[in-house]
């Protein structure tokens, strides 16, 4: 029978003012904050930038152990992430909440000798990064308070 494995748990905390946040994941710590401009200090990526990077380190990562099963010359990625909301061009209500869409934009930089057809394989194999597949299936989000 196979053995469950321990589902790893982030914790974040915020402090009594500011929009600073720690984060920490096992043995990795970092900070989360919003730009001076919105309210926040500045000190650390923004929750989007940490989705993006998320969502970028995964392609990369895939693309990696991909290229290299098949020992394929790639010797780099580079992945540019942009997050925007645009509005529907056929809106018929665009009264409502949902008049927008969640966009990212993302570009492969791929280094290395690579042909016309590893590129183009990548690029699929791209789309099927876990990051990027818990993102456009259905994610649902339980939240819940903690005994206090």
């Amino acid at each position: 029978m196979e053995e469950a494995q321990a589902v790893p748990e982030v914790v974040v905390h915020g402090g009594p003012s500011g929009l600073r946040q720690d984060i920490q994941a096992g043995a990795q710590t970092w900070v989360a904050d919003e730009p001076a401009s919105v309210g926040g200090t500045g000190l650390g990526p923004t929750p989007y930038d940490l989705l993006l990077g998320a969502l970028g380190a995964c392609t990369s990562m895939t693309l990696r152990l991909y290229a290299d099963r098949r020992k394929w010359p790639l010797q780099g990625v580079t992945v540019r992430l942009r997050h925007s909301r645009i509005h529907r061009d056929d809106c018929v209500n665009c009264e409502k909440k949902d008049a927008s869409i969640e966009r990212v934009e993302r570009t492969l930089e791929l280094q290395g000798p690579l042909s016309e057809e590893q590129r183009t394989r990548l690029l699929e194999i791209a789309e099927r990064c876990p990051v990027h597949q818990t993102l456009k299936g259905k994610l649902e989000v339980h939240t819940q308070l903690a005994p206090g």
